[in-house]
């Protein structure tokens, strides 16, 4: 049965080629740029429609205003004994910069020399696309599933905002979940991001003519310029991810990829003004194995130890500010590591399908990015990162990918769905092919 269904997964998607093309192209033709953001209600309606066609119950719900969020679930036959999976995709996309750039519209479709062009093609409504026909096909060849399919269509990953983050609060679960966003077909795991803000706040305000019996012998004047302090840790994060660097190591990432940015320096008054704060946004990449929470802990205990060295910061110490549910709200964003256990049923079971289907071995390894993948992950559900396109051609002008790998992902997500669903809970998958 299963080398027959293979053969009629393979055949199919190759014949019908034309009708996967057609609903990328619809799904692009929604003008879901963030930011600005607050413009992806359209094309979540056209995803919640998509899915009722198929028997899916959906739940729908703004996690800001025009920005919903849609899951919806295919019940198996058998829930309680059978795998669940979680396939999860995000419906914004890139901004598009000068469109007198593009050689068309972003927002129309078009192919061109084994290629299919438009924003998200890549980055990611292509593995919506193929997510969803995947799954109309196995309805459409009568395949039953006994576990439960869940479909997640997000919001905000472009601009950290949490709508998968939402997804796990609302309390949806699953025994194995597949972020379809861009990996090139291979199956990944990912490094974590946070960003966070440290400010410096004086307690006093001076003008700018007392800055001399602040800095000279005998000026009498006890403060400080908070941009001056903040060199100091600015100093501090530096010796710090030196420090991260030497000490720390992931396989799968160069040596040094834990950084600290200093990427946004915000500080003083006017030039009448002594500055009396100052804040600095940072950017800080850590490893598959660590927790943003471990990370801050020790970020704060490193600057506060540099603070106490100063006899002016001791009693101005730094605040903190970390994450935020939105870069365009909140100004900062998190998203969590993301580690990939190869030898998870679930991963070795995606990697077969990966075999089977295409008859080389995929690439199981980590991300250069980050994805939303990291908040599943975190919820203790186990999770890969395996989707169509290339990182080179996410957010580029002209974005593209490749029909072919489309259509391998395609074939790929379809069987792993096939068998996963079919396989019972914590039961070893066998070869069945």
């Amino acid at each position: 049965m299963n080398e027959e269904l293979i053969a009629k997964i393979t055949s199919e998607i190759e014949a019908r080629k034309e009708e996967l093309l057609d609903l990328l192209s619809d799904l692009v033709a929604f003008p879901t740029v963030s930011p600005p953001a607050r413009n992806t209600n359209e094309v979540q309606g056209f995803i919640k429609g998509y899915l009722e066609e198929l028997g899916f119950i959906n739940d729908k719900w703004d996690v800001y205003p025009n920005d919903p969020n849609v899951v919806g679930i295919l019940q198996g036959k058998s829930s309680g004994q059978f795998n669940s999976l979680i396939i999860n995709g995000h419906v914004d996309v890139a901004e598009v910069g000068d469109t007198k750039e593009w050689s068309s519209s972003p927002f129309e479709a078009y192919q061109k020399d084994g290629y299919i062009y438009g924003r998200g093609v890549a980055d990611m409504k292509g593995g919506i696309a193929a997510s969803l026909f995947a799954i109309k096909l196995l309805k459409e060849l009568g395949v039953t599933l006994q576990g439960d399919l869940q479909f997640q269509s997000v919001i905000g990953e472009e601009v950290g905002e949490a709508g998968t983050q939402d997804c796990v609060e609302r309390g949806y679960r699953a025994d194995y979940a597949v972020v379809v966003d861009t990996s090139d077909l291979h199956i990944q795991g990912q490094g974590g991001v946070i960003t966070g803000w440290i400010t410096i706040q004086s307690k006093e305000t001076y003008h700018d003519g007392i800055r001399r019996k602040m800095i000279h012998a005998g000026g009498g004047v006890r403060g400080a310029s908070t941009i001056e302090k903040m060199m100091k840790v600015i100093a501090g994060l530096q010796e710090l991810e030196r420090h991260w660097a030497v000490t720390k190591s992931y396989e799968g990432f160069p040596p040094g990829t834990n950084t600290i940015n200093p990427a946004v320096i915000e500080g003083g008054r006017h030039a009448a003004f002594v500055a009396d704060r100052c804040s600095l946004w940072v950017t800080v990449h850590f490893y598959p194995n660590e927790d943003f929470e471990e990370v801050i802990t020790e970020i704060e205990q490193h600057i506060n130890a540099v603070a106490a060295a100063d006899p002016w910061l001791r009693d101005n110490p730094p605040e903190f500010v970390w994450g935020g549910k939105s870069m365009i709200v909140d100004r900062g964003e998190i998203f969590p590591s993301l580690e990939i256990d190869p030898e998870h049923p679930g991963t070795k079971l995606l990697t077969n399908s990966f075999e089977k289907m295409l008859h080389q071995q995929p690439n199981v390894g980590m991300s250069t990015t980050v994805t939303d993948a990291g908040w599943l992950g975190r919820a203790g559900i186990p999770t890969a990162i395996f989707g169509p396109g290339k990182l080179e051609d996410a957010h580029a002008v002209n974005e593209k990918l490749q029909i072919q790998q489309l259509l391998d992902f395609t074939k790929v997500l379809a069987i792993f769905i096939a068998e996963w669903c079919n396989t019972k809970k914590e039961e070893k998958h066998h070869d069945i092919f």
